[in-house]
């Protein structure tokens, strides 16, 4: 039995969530810390709330999300959000890369890092953006920064993070992951990655719009600047000083003032990743997972696009389907919560720490009855605006 599932805010006994790869669940810790923060650390501690451990909620749960990703201490941050960390840590890159004008991504990355380095073009003119099927084959003495996402998005399929940040070394390339499909949900070492981003929202539980977080490998901070110079990045930022001289160490990667009721109910979500431990969510991911493609699913003219192999894999897996939207909406009525992707993917997320064999063979079976009673034909091809 999951003794983790309890751990979470309780809704409909009958739900099955699998959409945890876009939204993680609330923690019940997060509830109980939601009103402690709002009543008594706003509500009467007020100002001195800052003195009282404020300042520090961006390091100190950073070095707890180190400690899911293969990090040290002092090298990650919960600032911003993804794309602005993204943008930060590439310019950064760039910038200490002068006479490099090259970023290697992947064909159909995530699009909201694409429009980044595509906005890059702007500030670097010359820049070339690659975007590759294979991208570790083009990796050379032109490239500047080497950034994909460790889990892809649509098809779940896990990147070689050590081998991948191997060559491009060897080459004097950067590599910068982006993390926000993989951390929580399979073991990540970044002690051969230069830098890294991710979000909070997803497997981590930290609520809808989170704050994010961003990795720098302890040697390269003192190379990179921040192109963002704000008052947090500021090396001593309550002297007001006029000009810019930025923090040493991680902190110089902070920009404004920290949002601190959203950044502190990152935590309990981290605290139950790390109280689990990533090696049992890891061996639970990977039992889960196979559940769902060992469903002979294909007999209702699905097709897996995620890959067999378990370390290849990340978290969720991704069925293409003409009707995968009607589906989809469908399953929602059913009771099930998936997410689709367009054009035709629909998305089951597998989140170990509330998810287990049960919730599965329930959910595939009402899917099943779905398809033999042609039910998702009752509901709308059109979209909304969120999917």
């Amino acid at each position: 039995m999951n003794s983790y599932k309890s751990r979470f805010a309780p809704s409909d006994s009958d739900l099955i969530y699998l959409d945890g790869n876009s939204l993680g669940r609330l923690p019940q810790a997060a509830v109980a810390l939601s009103r402690q923060l709002v009543e008594e650390q706003w509500g009467i501690r007020l100002i001195r709330g800052w003195n009282d451990g404020w300042i520090d909620l961006p390091r100190r749960i950073g070095d707890k999300i180190a400690a899911l990703v293969g990090a040290q201490p002092g090298e990650v941050l919960v600032a911003d959000s993804t794309s602005v960390n993204l943008y930060k840590l590439a310019v950064a890159a760039l910038e200490s890369r002068p006479n490099r004008r090259e970023i290697i991504t992947e064909a159909e990355n995530f699009p909201s890092d694409l429009y980044i380095f595509q906005g890059l073009q702007r500030r670097f003119p010359n820049l070339t953006i690659r975007l590759e099927v294979d991208p570790i084959t083009v990796i050379s003495e032109k490239t500047a920064l080497v950034s994909l996402s460790h889990v892809h998005f649509k098809s779940g399929y896990r990147h070689s993070m050590v081998t991948i940040n191997q060559v491009a070394r060897d080459a004097g390339a950067y590599t910068l992951w982006d993390l926000s499909h993989s951390v929580g949900a399979v073991p990540i070492d970044l002690s051969s990655a230069d830098m890294a981003v991710g979000c909070t929202y997803k497997y981590l539980n930290g609520g809808p719009g989170a704050p994010a977080f961003l990795y720098v490998r302890k040697e390269l901070q003192p190379q990179l600047q921040n192109p963002i110079q704000g008052w947090f990045g500021q090396r001593k930022a309550f002297d007001f000083g006029l000009d810019y001289e930025p923090q040493t160490g991680i902190d110089r990667f902070s920009v404004g003032t920290p949002p601190v009721v959203s950044v502190a109910l990152i935590e309990p979500g981290v605290d139950l990743m790390l109280e689990a431990g990533m090696d049992w969510i890891d061996a639970r991911r990977s039992v889960l997972t196979e559940m769902l493609l060992q469903a002979n699913l294909e007999a209702y003219g699905f097709q897996p696009v995620t890959p067999t192999d378990p370390n290849a894999r990340g978290s969720h897996v991704t069925f293409a389907h003409p009707e995968a939207w009607r589906i989809n909406l469908a399953l929602i009525q059913a009771g099930v919560i998936p997410d689709f992707r367009a054009p035709n993917f629909l998305r089951l997320g597998v989140t170990p720490l509330y998810i287990d064999e049960s919730d599965i063979e329930t959910a595939l079976n009402r899917l099943r009855y779905i398809m033999q009673s042609r039910a998702y034909e009752n509901f709308p091809a059109s979209r909304p605006t969120v999917t």
